[in-house]
């Protein structure tokens, strides 16, 4: 199954045999303090800049309705975001993760972000829903 958007993770992730927990990091792109005017252009332009976590949350695949609804929820926060960092835990044997297990793998994920680490693991949404392809 292709992921053309974050709905159709959504159903992958729920067609898995293991139960799925999404790890979900909402970020927004900040223009790093010591930019050159390249950088600032290509900002403008809307690329390039760094990622700053604002939030995270984890979800059972199940429990969530759609991109619409996490939107929804996200806006209830009032924090503002420019797209969603995903992955994925397996439960096992039949039993989702629970948020407790969860807990770490999120705290890595945002570590990464802070430490401008690989997060090709991890699949991107714009606030569209949209899969975001970093370069």
């Amino acid at each position: 199954m292709e992921i053309d958007s974050f709905d159709a993770l959504l159903q992958a992730a729920r067609s898995q045999p293991e139960p799925q927990r999404l790890l979900l990091v909402f970020v927004k792109t900040a223009l790093p303090e010591d930019a050159d005017e390249e950088q600032v252009q290509r900002f403008e332009a809307g690329e390039g800049g760094g990622l700053v976590p604002v939030m995270y949350v984890d979800k059972a695949a199940d429990e969530l309705g759609g991109f619409a609804e996490l939107v929804r929820e996200s806006e209830q926060m009032s924090e503002d975001w420019h797209m969603v960092l995903v992955g994925a835990l397996d439960g096992r044997g039949g039993r989702p993760p629970t948020p407790e297990e969860a807990e770490e793998p999120l705290k890595n994920i945002v570590r990464a972000i802070h430490a401008g680490g690989d997060l090709g693991h991890l699949a991107a949404f714009d606030r569209e829903g949209w899969p975001v392809r970093f370069m």
